[in-house]
């Protein structure tokens, strides 16, 4: 029998790598095959100080530069202006692994964890025929959501959400057991509940669901990316703070600390500064993560049969109102014969306009990538939903150009 090829590319992430490996080498299905698991990076050992410090200021740029041109983004990864620049860094890396998987292995799939997850795999399969899908834990944490205002225990409801990453809509809320339909009691309890509670983590959930009738997922902090008015509902106004009376921290070299009240816990903390410790591998749970990219392994490899509650594919009709081609974020099923999207039914309107129109930002994002085209990747930035000034989107580009200049793909 000839071995099962898993190559992780990125292994010495923090977080997806050793997952990923415990993953693997804890799944019963994979353990009857014969497994070549290759860990790959382009560091030989982990990632330095220096590195890190890097990686912190380019997502600080991302947040702070927009925001001093008046563009109140919210948390800026896979949505709003900032994010176009994270979207370019990240295409600059992942279009290369694509391409050079369309040489060297060209029926193997690229299981993407990389963010901005659509904007990314849509690079991915525009410029590029490797097949590719992208996988987000998201859409669990507006299940936890569901089941804490309906005080009913997550595997006791059957939910389905379509959309975009980080930007899905639960299209079916029902009973597990009756197959009753709980949204008319989700509405109920959300009217009955305290409007200030977990206001960080529901608040804007709740008015989505009051004016567009479904529940979002997954969380204030991810789908307020996609809306200009997000920041009236969401509590962190400030996610990477510094004091700039004392200098910018891509100056300074001193790296801002990220502040997050989404969890509630995020700003309590002793008033004197303590040192966090990371887990070592030896110190974490041994149990699976539940990330979907083993599963799909053994579905395809071992022709296991498995359900999945979100992948991100180009759109060829699962979702009938979205245009076709565009990554959307769907559940699936899969065995040896490969994955299954399954077909949704159309999004309200008004959720279906803006999420249009992230998918033309997307395009024509991608389109600036690989046409190096400063004209492109402007057009996408006036488009965005926090952008309110001509003026401020040009000199926020020219200057996130210039910071950006040594890590980004060229743009002319």
């Amino acid at each position: 029998m000839e071995p099962i090829i898993i190559a992780l590319i990125g292994a010495g992430s923090r977080s997806f790598g050793p997952e990923t490996v415990r993953d693997v080498l804890l799944s019963e299905v994979l353990a009857q095959c014969r497994i070549n698991l290759r860990l790959m990076d382009i560091a030989a050992d982990k990632l330095s100080d220096i590195g890190e410090i890097e990686r912190s200021f380019y997502w600080a740029q991302d947040y702070h530069i927009p925001r001093k041109y008046g563009f109140r983004q919210v948390f800026a990864e896979n949505g709003g202006p900032g994010s176009l620049f994270h979207a370019l860094r990240a295409m600059k890396g992942m279009v290369h692994i694509a391409r050079t998987m369309e040489r060297v292995c060209p029926d193997a799939i690229l299981l993407n964890y990389t963010n901005p997850m659509h904007k990314v795999c849509d690079a991915i399969t525009t410029l590029s025929k490797t097949r590719c899908v992208g996988l987000c834990h998201g859409v669990w944490m507006g299940m936890e959501q569901v089941s804490y205002i309906l005080d009913k225990p997550v595997d006791e409801i059957e939910m389905e959400a379509c959309g975009i990453n980080h930007f899905t809509w639960f299209q079916t809320i029902r009973d597990r057991r009756t197959g009753e339909d709980l949204y008319p009691r989700l509405r109920e309890a959300e009217r009955e509940g305290d409007w200030l509670a977990d206001w960080h983590e529901i608040g804007l959930a709740r008015i989505l669901l009051r004016r567009f009738g479904l529940y979002p997922s997954p969380a204030s902090s991810h789908f307020g990316e996609y809306i200009g008015w997000a920041h009236e509902f969401c509590a962190n106004e400030l996610d990477w703070f510094y004091d700039p009376a004392d200098g910018h921290p891509w100056q300074t070299g001193k790296v801002p600390e990220y502040i997050s009240v989404q969890d509630a816990y995020g700003t309590e903390r002793p008033f004197k500064r303590q040192e966090q410790k990371h887990q070592s591998v030896e110190e974490q749970a041994l149990e699976p993560s539940g990330e979907l990219a083993i599963p799909i392994m053994e579905s395809i490899a071992c022709g296991k049969q498995r359900r999945l509650d979100a992948i991100n594919i180009p759109n060829r009709g699962w979702i009938p109102n979205l245009p076709d081609q565009m990554v959307v974020e769907v559940p699936a099923t899969s065995d040896v014969a490969g994955l299954h999207p399954k077909r949704m039914q159309p999004l309200p309107e008004p959720i279906a306009a803006i999420i249009r129109l992230q998918g033309s930002i997307n395009k024509l994002l991608v389109e600036a990538f690989a046409e190096e085209s400063k004209s492109k990747l402007l057009q996408a930035v006036l488009l965005e939903p926090t952008v309110t000034s001509y003026r401020g989107a040009v000199e926020m580009v020219d200057e996130m150009l210039a910071l950006q200049r040594n890590i980004l793909p060229p743009i002319h």
